[in-house]
């Protein structure tokens, strides 16, 4: 939900910062807790705010933390230009160093523990996914048919194969993929393709 806007559209800071404080402290108690012992009054008693403030911007709980994980989440963004298989490294790169030190990556195992238990939260759980994974399904594309590996048939697959390794790392193991481990692992998975 968008913050109040004043008469010229500009957004009231005030409000932009309470939403911001409101925005941490859920995704703060959502890697504490868990999605089931997340609750609004709890968020609001972190944030240093009233239910009623957190109601405001948001209906309830699930959009409370959806919103929290799309405004805080630290965007994916390959580098522009130069070969797809640089910006591949880059992504995945990005991908490992978030996902081994950040709030972010706190959170996910409660994302997907919720996600197991309420179809509203897998809903945005797949939809979340799907975003990040079609930023990597078009550098693989866009590689491919540049002729600077073989995509193969299925690029979704091929990507679920390069992210596979950082995540299991992070979730199954609670230890991070070191990023600069990234390198070999888009080596091993996109072999250059022979010269003709």
């Amino acid at each position: 939900m968008a913050a109040v806007a004043g008469a010229a559209g500009e957004v009231d800071p005030r409000v932009e910062r309470s939403r911001r404080v409101i925005l941490t402290a859920a995704l703060d108690l959502l890697g504490e807790l868990g999605y089931g012992g997340l609750t609004v009054e709890a968020v609001a008693a972190r944030a240093g705010v009233g239910k009623s403030t957190v109601y405001r911007h948001w209906p309830g709980k699930l959009e409370l933390v959806e919103d929290a994980i799309r405004n805080l989440k630290a965007p994916l963004v390959p580098g522009a230009g130069g070969p797809a298989r640089d910006r591949v490294v880059d992504l995945l790169t990005q991908m490992a160093a978030q996902l081994a030190a950040s709030t972010w990556s706190s959170c996910l195992p409660a994302i997907i523990e919720a996600a197991e238990r309420d179809p509203e939260v897998l809903a945005i759980h797949r939809r979340l996914c799907d975003e990040r994974r079609q930023v990597l399904v078009d550098l693989l594309a866009e590689g491919a048919a540049a002729g600077e590996f073989d995509g193969g048939p299925d690029l979704v697959q091929l990507a679920e194969y390069l992210v596979g390794p950082i995540l299991s790392r992070r979730l199954l193991l609670r230890e991070p993929f070191d990023p600069a481990g990234v390198p070999a692992l888009v080596d091993r998975l996109l072999p250059p393709r022979p010269a003709p």
